[in-house]
């Protein structure tokens, strides 16, 4: 085939082409509905575009609904009354174990001891005392502001967490600006948390790590200053995302963090692993305080929609640690090539 004929070719392809485009486009009819005001309730484009009920009885342009209020399947924004669920209720306490976690850690690696003296005893009991005061005042500062009971907007899907990326733009004309906490209070909750308890921790612990245990006990309060921000970073970005995995992510980095805990001992054999965990009351506390986190995570799974099953789930928490414990004499690099 020569090449001008080729090239006739691909020009009739190309004008077949755009004719049928041009043909589908022009029989496509344009997204409409009503921009301003309304008498009666109208749709909006979108998913979380909804209209406002004004004073003198109409409903408002398209936009996003105030705090505390969801558009409906009519885009009329409805106050969010649900209760919030119990996947909710566990999500919210994993946000605040996780920053009582860092602190806790902090404690422990900056006093730099394998025992528990009155100074570090004193410092974690702090930070368990911060972390509740500030959970009681997000619950009373949230709407019902002073009651500890909280309405929310159920969550639908990962995108309500991110309703910035949603904002609709009709026909490619104007971007309706639709952002809004559609998750409401799950979000907004957790900020304020991270606020309160960092207002409790340098109002409590500075008198407290200068009196039982200086030097050690402020650079915990140091290092949680950066640690704060760096949640509040996360919270703000993965928040959608750690509502999802949370439960998985709990049950696996108690399991890795169990095994590094026991593989940091220096003798490896069954015997001193079991009486190590046993006698030390700070490697107690460490290996209960694992099983805990994996408990919370297998409750946040099943949510014990079957009780007398999930229950029995439970015994196997402390597995992991069982395990390790069996099979550590066939890690030892010593017995490895013998028979």
């Amino acid at each position: 085939m020569s090449f001008s004929k080729t090239i006739e070719i691909f020009v009739s392809f190309s004008m077949s082409l755009i004719f049928m485009m041009v043909m589908i486009s022009s029989s496509v009819e344009a997204y409409s509905y009503i921009k301003g005001e309304t008498p009666v309730e109208a749709h909006c484009p979108g998913e979380y575009c909804g209209r406002i009920r004004l004073d003198n009885g109409n409903w408002s342009s398209c936009q996003s609904c105030p705090r505390g209020y969801r558009a409906n399947e009519s885009s009329s924004c409805a106050l969010c009354d649900s209760e919030p669920t119990f996947y909710d209720g566990m999500y919210l306490g994993f946000m605040g174990l996780l920053s009582l976690l860092m602190h806790w850690v902090c404690i422990d690696r900056h006093a730099r001891s394998a025992r528990f003296t009155v100074g570090i005893v004193v410092q974690h009991l702090s930070a368990l005392a911060e972390s509740v005061l500030a959970a009681a005042g997000t619950l009373l500062l949230t709407e019902p502001i002073g009651s500890v009971r909280v309405t929310s907007c159920r969550v639908k899907s990962l995108a309500d967490w991110y309703t910035v990326a949603y904002n609709p733009t009709p026909n490619y004309e104007q971007t309706l600006s639709c952002t809004q906490e559609a998750v409401y209070p799950l979000y907004s909750m957790v900020f304020l948390y991270y606020t309160l308890s960092l207002v409790a921790m340098v109002t409590i612990r500075p008198w407290l790590a200068a009196r039982y245990l200086p030097g050690s006990g402020s650079r915990a309060v140091f290092t949680a200053l950066y640690f704060f921000p760096s949640l509040v970073l996360v919270h703000a970005i993965f928040a959608g995302i750690l509502y999802e995995i949370f439960p998985y992510l709990v049950m696996v980095a108690s399991v890795i963090s169990v095994a590094v805990h026991y593989a940091c001992q220096l003798n490896q054999q069954m015997r001193a692993l079991v009486l190590h965990s046993v006698t030390e009351l700070r490697s107690a506390v460490i290996v209960l305080g694992h099983w805990l986190l994996h408990a919370y995570g297998l409750v946040a799974v099943t949510q014990l929609s079957r009780p007398l099953l999930h229950s029995l789930m439970l015994l196997l928490v402390p597995f992991p640690t069982v395990f390790y414990i069996i099979t550590v004499r066939f890690t030892d690099p010593a017995r490895m090539g013998t028979s």
